[in-house]
């Protein structure tokens, strides 16, 4: 991703607003302080994965650290890419999150748990997908749909070449400020 001081004004803000220091943030997140605060200052652009580790801990969807932007793009080290296409607050505080996901072949994502109650449903677009929990992923072909509880380690993988998909997110009010 390629938004480091936007993320990092909004990762800092966020962490004030929840009386969070540094260590504790980057404990509870398993990253470093040093990278925590280069994040913050912008001097790092953050992965996906980071991003997720930190969502956690501030009890905050992906789009309060990237913004609520159409278009942002985040990549994955492992090869993959998510395109944030909308994002959405309903009158009663729940966040909307849809993204476009691709995935060359053999590549994937393993998510963290995203917190209680914030649930994915996903259909394959093209190709074919491996998602969902660890221990518990189904294979889906195109235009197949699947949904689960994101509250435990996830994953997403193409299976016998490129995929994409579209996934939606909700995020509960609890957890979307």
């Amino acid at each position: 991703m390629h938004a480091g001081p936007e993320v990092g004004s909004r990762l800092r803000r966020l962490r004030v607003e929840r009386a969070l220091s540094l260590s504790e943030l980057a404990r509870r997140a398993g990253i470093g302080k040093g990278t925590l605060s280069e994040l913050e200052r912008g001097l790092r652009n953050p992965t996906i994965d980071t991003l997720y580790a930190l969502c956690e801990p501030l009890g905050a969807p992906i789009t309060a650290l990237v913004g609520d932007t159409s278009g942002t793009v985040v990549d994955d080290p492992a090869g993959g890419r998510a395109i944030q296409l909308d994002v959405r607050q309903g009158a009663d505080g729940t966040v909307v999150e849809v993204f476009r996901l691709e995935f060359p072949a053999g590549a994937g994502h393993d998510s963290p748990r995203h917190g209680d109650d914030v649930r994915e449903d996903l259909v394959v677009t093209a190709g074919r997908l491996a998602v969902g929990p660890v221990g518990a992923a189904v294979e889906l072909g195109t235009g197949e749909h699947h949904a689960w509880t994101s509250d435990a380690p996830h994953v997403y993988r193409a299976v016998d070449g490129p995929a994409e998909a579209i996934v939606i997110i909700r995020t509960p009010p609890a957890r979307a400020s």
